[in-house]
């Protein structure tokens, strides 16, 4: 299989079996979806939906968040991975937003990367999910899935990988295919035991051939 008959194989597998994917976080505005991304850094989606509702109970927008104190918000995100950096993080976004944007989320990758605690992942994430840009978002289940698989072939960083992503998928479905590996390796192709007897992309998959399938014969 040629390395385009595999992203073709991936992509109408993923359109046919998950054709309204999206992003788990739950939000109701650009605002929130960028504070429940940041809070997302090395943490689940889960639990930062169990912690957003009160934040944004309590600060509605970047105007009343920015003028919180660290010890007024820490406690709404202490069970949150790095709650200091990204109680640090929110408030100075939060300013920043207020002082050059005017209170509005910015939807460029470059002007979202200048905020507090918004790096190149969370800024493609961003404008994917609010304006449908084609930019690949690439997290761990991104890099792990898409290597997996044969999509990326030796990318040794996320841009690495993002790169090859963006440059084999088509543009019009950039913005879901960050989703729809993001997914899979979410609850299918996890990190230390992938579920490759459930998974439907095994004709495609390198790992399934050159390492799951020699350990069967084997036995």
């Amino acid at each position: 299989m040629t390395r385009k008959e595999r992203y073709q194989f991936v992509l109408d597998y993923f359109q046919h079996h998950d054709p309204e994917a999206e992003t788990e976080l739950i939000y109701d505005n650009p605002f929130q979806l960028l504070v429940s991304v940041i809070l997302s850094a090395q943490c689940t989606d889960k639990r930062v939906n169990m912690t957003t509702p009160a934040i944004f109970e309590k600060y509605p927008g970047p105007q009343e968040l920015s003028k919180a104190s660290f010890d007024e918000l820490f406690p709404y995100i202490k069970s949150i991975s790095y709650p200091n950096n990204k109680t640090k993080h929110l408030i100075g976004m939060s300013k920043m937003l207020m002082d050059k944007y005017g209170g509005e989320v910015p939807l460029t990758v470059e002007e979202l990367m200048e905020l507090p605690g918004v790096g190149r992942k969370t800024a493609n994430v961003i404008t994917s999910v609010i304006d449908q840009q084609p930019n690949m978002a690439v997290d761990t289940h991104v890099f792990r899935v898409s290597a997996r698989i044969g999509l990326t072939v030796g990318a040794k960083t996320a841009f690495a990988a993002e790169k090859q992503l963006v440059k084999f998928i088509p543009r019009s479905q950039i913005h879901i295919a960050h989703h729809w590996l993001i997914l899979h390796g979410r609850y299918v192709c996890v990190a230390r035991k992938p579920k490759c007897e459930i998974c439907g992309l095994k004709p495609a998959c390198k790992y399934f051939h050159k390492v799951v399938v020699p350990a069967m014969e084997k036995k």
